[in-house]
């Protein structure tokens, strides 16, 4: 199959920098490896894949560009430990994280491409690919998805100031050709309205401000009532979202009817230990039977005299422990909140009752840092937000295992070495 429609524009487009900003599943994976080998062909060019980290960078482009070069017979050696190619005509493909930005100092740049570039830190730009390019007049392509007003958007606006350097294209998932009508609008059903037009539609969405934006005190505080659900049966079943910190060790509890959540209590100890919490949930929930989403750092954190891990003592406790080998980005669980407090049609899944005090506090007040997409952790509203998030994120995850993409040729003729 040839590039899309799209893809082309944005490979013949003849502006030295490109931003595109997509949907997910674009392709946007596609066009830079595309972009990669196109400039590889040249003799004696250095040439960077900038992702987030090390691993982003290993685990969206190696493989695939690995098979790519190989096919073309163009390779000299591989480091597999540094994710580099030497070519046989002298030029370097090499694939880095930029979670260490600095260590990236030093190396002039023929060719640059930065990939989720609006999850990067800009002084990663600035302060060190840019000045890279300079000496050898490099180019660079920018590959995200939105994530606010940041700098990434500011990249995105420099096409209107200065069109014959910069261009800036922007597709919804839809036009990338990858992803059917039917999974788009299965996402609209889950997703909240702004997550919706930022991951599909492509569109930069304000995120400044408060985080569980789709919170709405009216519509989401409720009082829990036996009678609202279909069988007494709902209360035999508890789910509990939990977060472990000495001074404020809290713990969300919820119960669920299908696609209802109903955060029904919390539990907020201070000064205290994963011992202290597993005996007060007993004290008010004897008999029932208890799955709990705890903070995955727990399989290792210890806040037990006894020095047992905070997993193992709600274990030993006789409750259900699910819980992730690590964490996800916040914004993904962020983002399952939102889209169960209300989704992009309008649906409301997730209820508080009013007694839930530092669960609405924190739906209500916890916020970004000013100017940045990053949550205020000083605040003290975060404990129980992080709590609700362990719990939505496992029961109700936005994030589906994608489809895999069809086979893609690259749009461009090039040579074999032998």
């Amino acid at each position: 199959m040839p590039l899309t429609k799209p893809q082309q524009q944005i490979v013949e487009a003849p502006q030295r920098f490109k931003v595109v900003c997509s949907g997910r599943r674009f392709g946007k994976t596609t066009v830079a490896i595309r972009q990669l080998c196109y400039y590889g062909r040249i003799p004696n060019k250095e040439i960077f894949y900038v992702a987030p980290t090390y691993k982003q960078a290993k685990m969206i482009a190696f493989k695939k560009l690995k098979e790519k070069l190989l096919d073309l017979r163009w390779v000299k050696k591989i480091n597999e430990t540094e994710l580099s190619f030497v070519l046989k005509n002298g030029t370097t493909i090499s694939l880095k994280g930029a979670d260490n930005f600095d260590s990236l100092r030093g190396i002039g740049l023929d060719y640059l491409v930065i990939d989720e570039a609006a999850d990067l830190s800009s002084e990663a730009w600035y302060e060190v690919l840019r000045p890279a390019l300079s000496d050898k007049q490099g180019q660079a392509l920018f590959l995200g998805t939105p994530r606010g007003f940041n700098w990434f958007k500011d990249l995105f606006d420099l096409a209107e100031q200065y069109p014959d350097e910069w261009a800036s294209f922007q597709f919804t998932t839809i036009e990338g050709g990858q992803v059917p009508q039917t999974e788009i609008d299965a996402a609209r059903r889950t997703l909240d309205a702004r997550v919706f037009r930022q991951e599909y539609e492509a569109s930069f969405e304000n995120y400044e401000g408060r985080v569980f934006y789709a919170f709405d005190r009216k519509q989401n505080i409720k009082a829990f009532d036996i009678k609202d659900y279909h069988s007494v049966r709902i209360l035999d079943t508890l789910y509990i979202g939990m977060d472990f910190n000495v001074m404020n060790l809290i713990a969300v509890i919820a119960v669920r009817s299908e696609n209802i959540l109903h955060i029904i209590d919390e539990i907020h100890l201070t000064s205290s230990n994963t011992d202290e919490m597993v005996e007060e949930i007993k004290s008010r929930y004897a008999n029932k039977s208890i799955t709990v989403f705890p903070d995955p750092a727990g399989a290792a954190r210890k806040t037990s005299a006894a020095g047992k891990t905070d997993h193992t003592i709600l274990r030993a406790a006789g409750f259900t422990v699910r819980t992730l080998h690590s964490h996800n980005p916040i914004k993904d669980g962020v983002n399952c909140v939102n889209s169960k407090l209300c989704n992009s049609v309008g649906e409301r899944t997730l209820f508080v009752d009013p007694r839930c005090k530092k669960t609405i506090e924190s739906l209500e007040k916890l916020c970004y840092q000013e100017g940045t997409n990053q949550i205020n952790k000083n605040s003290g509203y975060d404990h129980a937000g992080d709590a609700l998030r362990y719990l939505v994120e496992q029961l109700f995850p936005i994030r589906q295992k994608p489809a895999p993409l069809p086979i893609q040729t690259w749009g461009v003729k090039v040579k074999k070495w032998s």
